[in-house]
């Protein structure tokens, strides 16, 4: 396994990272443990320091890496929402790419043999995926604010970063699970409304979207477990700039895993479709899966966790949220 002296991660407050910090102390006990924190980010997670910085605070960003010299990067901070970001384009676009971009900058300056670990989306293929199940040589066809973000925010990093560096895309499909408190996610969303109406908050009916659609998805204890291996085995990639595709493989209709949810809650509900949360058909896609061969190639990786332990985890969550009069 690849060591690390310095660790920085960025997004450590969010719900990915929460997964992603432990595992990184795990992986990597001895290393100093740092965590990017924007200003109301509370605590940073056990085991790391707090770093309190915006990534956009261009000459705040460049002190942290030239004091810290970090030999690892993960950069999980961003708009992670397609919602949100077709909301507030621009700021998407400062997050999700000149954040980016910044930060490439100050590494290339101060850190310049990083390992960085970019946490992208498989979102940027975007109109490919009419094309069937895609691998990592399919051409990044965004659809989208938030995808388009992304992929600009890949290919600056590999520009900007430098020839020393090591960059790992990580391109995961949608993933869910436990921590997931945001209900702009299409799972979260169904989630929450059920626990809200076991405890009697809400009337006994959900409100979705098109329920057509197919969407390979993950656990986020599998997405995390394919981080890390990739970060271990980043002196043994062959490239330095390396795009992975973290998936299943399996799209599963939207109206099967409500249905599977519907089957774990304890009360009885209807659904009810809310022309709200329909997309613009010229913007959506059928069917999204995406094949991981070479992530298992390269690490081993396989998900461990079936769909059925994600929602089971997931509703757990929102009901620990409701019935402590949280939303």
């Amino acid at each position: 396994m690849a060591r690390f002296e310095r660790i920085l991660l960025t997004g450590g407050s969010g719900f990915v990272g929460r997964h992603l910090a432990p595992a990184l102390a795990a992986a990597w006990p001895d290393a100093r443990l740092v965590s990017a924190q924007r200003p109301g980010d509370g605590a940073p997670p056990p085991a790391f320091t707090a770093a309190a910085v915006d990534l956009l605070d261009e000459s705040a960003l460049d002190r942290l890496i030239a004091d810290l010299e970090p030999d690892l990067v993960a950069h999980l901070a961003g708009q992670a929402s397609v919602g949100a970001a077709a909301g507030a384009p621009e700021e998407t676009w400062r997050v999700n790419f000149h954040g980016a971009f910044s930060l490439a900058g100050s590494i290339a300056r101060h850190a310049p043999r990083a390992t960085v670990l970019f946490a992208s989306t498989a979102a940027a293929y975007g109109a490919s995926f009419r094309d069937g199940v895609l691998a990592e040589d399919a051409p990044l066809r965004p659809m989208d604010v938030y995808s388009r973000s992304k992929a600009a925010a890949e290919a600056g990093m590999a520009d900007v970063l430098g020839k020393e560096a090591r960059l790992i895309v990580a391109r995961p499909v949608n993933h869910s699970g436990p921590g997931q408190r945001s209900r702009n996610f299409v799972l979260a969303s169904f989630a929450a409304q059920i626990a809200e109406i076991e405890t009697g908050r809400a009337a006994p009916c959900i409100r979705v979207g098109d329920l057509s659609k197919k969407r390979d998805f993950l656990d986020v204890r599998d997405v995390v477990e394919a981080y890390v291996r990739l970060i271990g085995k980043a002196d043994a990639l062959p490239e330095r700039v390396s795009a992975f595709n973290i998936a299943s493989g399996v799209a599963h209709p939207i109206s099967e895993l409500l249905e599977t949810l519907r089957g774990m809650s304890r009360t009885p509900f209807e659904i009810e479709v809310d022309p709200a949360l329909l997309r613009p058909s010229a913007n959506d896609i059928d069917c999204v899966a995406c094949d991981a061969t070479k992530l298992r190639a390269a690490t081993g990786w396989t998900p461990r966790y079936t769909i059925a332990e994600t929602l089971e985890g997931l509703l757990d969550e929102w009901r620990g949220i409701c019935s402590g009069g949280a939303a």
